[in-house]
């Protein structure tokens, strides 16, 4: 019996050596040094600081990336039209089509500006609503057209309206589209149609606005478009009506949308 037990009092003995010499214990461990735990902080500063800037650069860079492949883009696709023509000329320029194209378009707007030019457009545009599928598209691009042509039409964006809008206190950018005037008993009230966009420019809301009630602020239909297209990144730090243009201390602002 005596020997039994000094057998199965080694193994343990041996087992308590062995945990206490492990190295991979946290509890039996050797504390860290100073200089490691230094090391590792500089590492930590430097990868933080290298992250930041390659992050930094990254922001500069992509609007930037963006501008120049939707340009290039622009200008291979345009120029595109006219190149074959000149390639089977024997003239081999890059950008000539590209020119060429510009100018193609600024004779269209010359000659359409005509009697003539109207006419023939007027024609044309007739057969194109009278295809099924096409005309749904056409008319969408054209109202879109419209409401940046330097043309004041009757389907153009008239004004950059700010209206109250979901609740008292919020604001919301829209474009006045027409006016319409209201029939009560007892007197007619002038209500302005106001666009209010809810995806960028082609989908939107249609708001009744009494005319008293919407603030003209002073900026273009190109100004508004850009602020509606952007996100309010565009967004000015102030905004002044049209109607106290000429009282510069009478001017409002207003907070950002959102």
């Amino acid at each position: 019996m005596a020997e039994e037990k000094e057998s199965t009092s080694i193994p343990l003995s041996q087992g308590d050596n062995a945990s206490r010499d492990d190295p991979e214990d946290p509890a039996k461990s050797p504390p860290s040094s100073p200089n490691s735990s230094t090391r590792r902080a500089c590492c930590f500063v430097l990868q933080s600081w290298v992250s930041k800037k390659f992050m930094t650069g990254c922001v500069v860079l992509f609007p930037v990336a963006v501008t120049f492949f939707i340009t290039w883009w622009f200008i291979q696709f345009v120029d595109g039209f006219f190149s074959p023509i000149y390639s089977r000329l024997g003239i081999d320029i890059f950008g000539l089509g590209f020119i060429t194209s510009l100018a193609f378009v600024f004779l269209i707007g010359v000659f359409v500006s005509s009697w003539m030019g109207a006419t023939v457009f007027w024609i044309g545009e007739w057969f194109i609503k009278r295809m099924p599928l096409v005309r749904h598209i056409y008319s969408a691009s054209k109202q879109i057209s419209a409401a940046i042509s330097p043309d004041q039409n009757t389907t153009a964006f008239k004004e950059v309206a700010i209206i109250r809008h979901p609740r008292v206190g919020e604001y919301a950018f829209g474009f006045i589209t027409s006016t319409v005037t209201l029939q009560k008993d007892n007197e007619d009230e002038e209500l302005c149609s106001v666009f209010v966009p809810t995806n960028h420019l082609y989908i939107g809301d249609i708001f009744l606005v009494n005319s008293k009630d919407i603030i003209r602020p002073n900026l273009s239909i190109r100004e508004g478009i850009e602020i509606i297209v952007s996100g309010g990144m565009t967004m000015p730090q102030l905004i002044t009506p049209v109607e106290r243009a000429t009282r510069p201390n009478e001017r409002i602002s207003l907070n950002r949308i959102g």
